[in-house]
């Protein structure tokens, strides 16, 4: 058995000014990880990297991160993985996060994201995303489709920090929502098991952070 540790959305240093412990006491045993995106600074992998080898790419808050691809495959135990960051249009993005916020977090429609993931990597036995800071768990198509959440969560306590910060006018007024949302979200990470082989069924877990 294969166990990869799966984690998105660390923003670290970017909002996270340090990666969790329990981050680190979860990943402790995992042959490889994989970073979705929103990697935050070089720093974070070279963390992960003194736990076991790291395979990343980059999202849309990783500009300085040029030497990291969009997306990329890897074989695992006999098995193709397509780790992407997640994000698409803002024709898409922007409306499903007006909805999201206005909602105060009740409903948040995936738009398609994960048919649209299955066509993009048709080849794929799993395909690992992030970008929406919630974990989830599917089947399309035969391929397993694994977000593992977001390390770095907004929360109601971390929105009331980043507004003393000097936010801009519309940073600031969706703060203010986030400080009121009916669900908070919890930070977590995500552990594959992958039997060695292409028999046996890939396992996805999500493990809150607390």
């Amino acid at each position: 058995m294969i166990r990869v540790g799966v984690v998105a959305d660390t923003h670290s240093p970017e909002f996270l000014p340090e990666l969790p412990d329990a981050l680190f006491e979860r990943l402790q045993g995992v042959d490889l990880i994989l970073h979705a995106g929103d990697v935050g600074g070089e720093e974070t992998l070279r963390r992960l990297r003194e736990v076991a080898p790291v395979e990343a790419v980059r999202g849309d808050h990783d500009p300085g991160m040029d030497g990291l691809p969009p997306w990329r495959e890897v074989a695992v135990g006999g098995r193709r993985v397509a780790i992407v960051h997640g994000n698409r249009s803002r024709l898409i993005e922007e409306p499903v996060t007006l909805l999201g916020t206005l909602s105060l977090g009740l409903v948040w429609p995936g738009g398609g994201m994960q048919r649209a993931l299955r066509r993009r990597f048709p080849r794929a036995d799993v395909i690992i995303y992030g970008h929406t800071h919630r974990a989830r768990v599917d089947e399309v198509e035969g391929a397993l489709l694994f977000n593992p959440g977001a390390v770095y969560m907004v929360t109601a306590e971390e929105a009331e920090r980043r507004l003393g910060g000097g936010p801009t006018w519309f940073q600031w007024c969706w703060l203010q929502v986030i400080r009121h949302r009916l669900d908070q979200p919890v930070s977590s990470v995500g552990v594959l098991e992958v039997p060695d082989g292409r028999s046996g069924k890939v396992r996805a877990r999500v493990f809150p952070l607390g």
